[in-house]
């Protein structure tokens, strides 16, 4: 989650919703993110919306700790209830984020999803996932996340390669990604997946490779492999400034990505959105395919974004303004935009784009259409989902995903 929020308009203090948000949310899946805004110390490539204790020190008070976080963060979910009224949805997906939620006890996480499941219920199928640091959790902790209602965990890998941690500051040891994913296996979870990045500085082909060789051959049903994105404000975007570290430019990224998909299809995982591999159908993160295809969901916790029917609004950033808002019985939301229908079309081109089914040619204007011919001829469009009204992204096509988005919304 970006930690630098939107401008928009101000929030209600009481958070309602305009009436149209909810016109015809029974035929629209709903899904919670629960954003837990703490770390043990702070990434070099981090610029999420998080905080180590030294940051909060001072600056929050009882308000910002971490040991009362779950139940501050309930009186959200509450509050989600009370805004959303009559919402007969039972919850789709559930997702923890970070920051690290595996910083916080399994029981407070198991909590955060009782209140969901309390105030909202879930649906019989619901996926449960969270976010976890290889380096918090162990069998226990894992098995106490599975008996309460977690069914997904995925992990925080990144690199195989010490050094290429190292640059990252990550503070996990390499190898303990990889035992994470038995230990969640032992301990009843079916769907796991490993977060890794490409394109660090200092980070070789050969060291890549060997990246997605361990996680695959760890067993998960899932890899998510993201391009290095050098975030201004970071400590990294400070040393590479500095010269300390080389930046790696867009054709070493190309190049990263052409070895991912060949690995991880070779190892029988299928691309199903441009950063996204899975065993099976089953396995795919249903939480994100949710964002992409724009359905409602609400975020909860400090800087998080929700989206319910064309109303997007974030709370505030820090954890004890975040607090003390609650305490105060009034939303912690900072600011909400009401999107209209034009918005709506271009993001459903920006984001349903990037998945493997493609978006429909109806969505494109004339100007539009007339682009997709013109990635039609060149190789960066599916000939066969394109005779069928569908652009759909060749292999090239994702290499130039963002290019081809821009030349269908213009």
């Amino acid at each position: 989650m970006p930690s630098v929020l939107p401008d928009g308009e101000p929030m209600p203090e009481d958070g309602a919703l305009p009436a149209s948000a909810l016109q015809g949310a029974e035929a629209r899946p709903l899904a919670f993110y629960l954003h837990v805004p703490y770390c043990a110390t702070r990434c070099g490539y981090c610029d999420f919306n998080t905080y180590t204790a030294t940051e909060l020190r001072g600056s929050g008070g009882v308000l910002a700790s971490r040991d009362n976080y779950a139940e501050t963060l309930a009186d959200e979910v509450r509050l989600a209830r009370k805004i959303l009224g009559d919402d007969p949805r039972p919850v789709r997906t559930v997702f923890v984020g970070g920051g690290t939620p595996t910083l916080l006890a399994a029981g407070d996480l198991v909590r955060m999803l009782d209140v969901v499941r309390q105030e909202f219920g879930l649906a019989d199928d619901a996926e449960i996932t969270t976010e976890a640091n290889p380096e918090s959790v162990d069998p226990a902790y894992l098995a106490a996340l599975r008996e309460g209602g977690f069914n997904r965990v995925s992990f925080g890998m990144q690199s195989a390669r010490q050094h290429v941690l190292k640059v990252l500051d990550r503070t996990h040891t390499p190898g303990r990604p990889e035992a994470c994913v038995a230990e969640a296996r032992a301990a009843g979870f079916d769907h796991v997946n490993l977060d890794l990045i490409y394109g660090t500085p200092g980070e070789s082909d050969d060291d890549w490779r060997a990246s997605l060789e361990s996680a695959v051959g760890a067993g998960p049903d899932h890899v998510s492999a993201y391009a290095l994105i050098v975030e201004e404000g970071t400590q990294l975007a400070r040393r590479i400034r500095r010269g300390e570290v080389p930046m790696t430019d867009d054709d070493v990224h190309a190049d990263r990505y052409l070895i991912a998909d060949e690995v991880l299809g070779a190892a029988g995982y299928d691309w199903y959105e441009v950063s996204n591999w899975a065993t099976s159908p089953e396995g795919r993160c249903l939480h994100n395919e949710l964002y992409w295809r724009g359905a409602d969901w609400w975020g909860a916790g400090p800087g998080a974004h929700s989206h319910v029917g064309g109303v997007r609004w974030w709370n505030v950033k820090h954890p004890g303004a975040y607090a003390a808002a609650l305490a105060e019985g009034r939303s912690p939301g900072a600011g909400r935009e009401l999107l209209p229908d034009e918005d709506r079309r271009v993001e459903r081109i920006l984001l349903e784009l990037r998945l493997r089914d493609g978006v429909p040619l109806d969505l494109l204007r004339e100007a539009g259409l007339a682009a997709a011919a013109r990635s039609l001829a060149d190789g960066l469009l599916e000939p066969g989902p394109y005779g069928a009204g569908r652009a759909v992204l060749t292999l090239r096509g994702r290499l130039l995903a963002d290019a081809v988005v821009r030349d269908l919304v213009d």
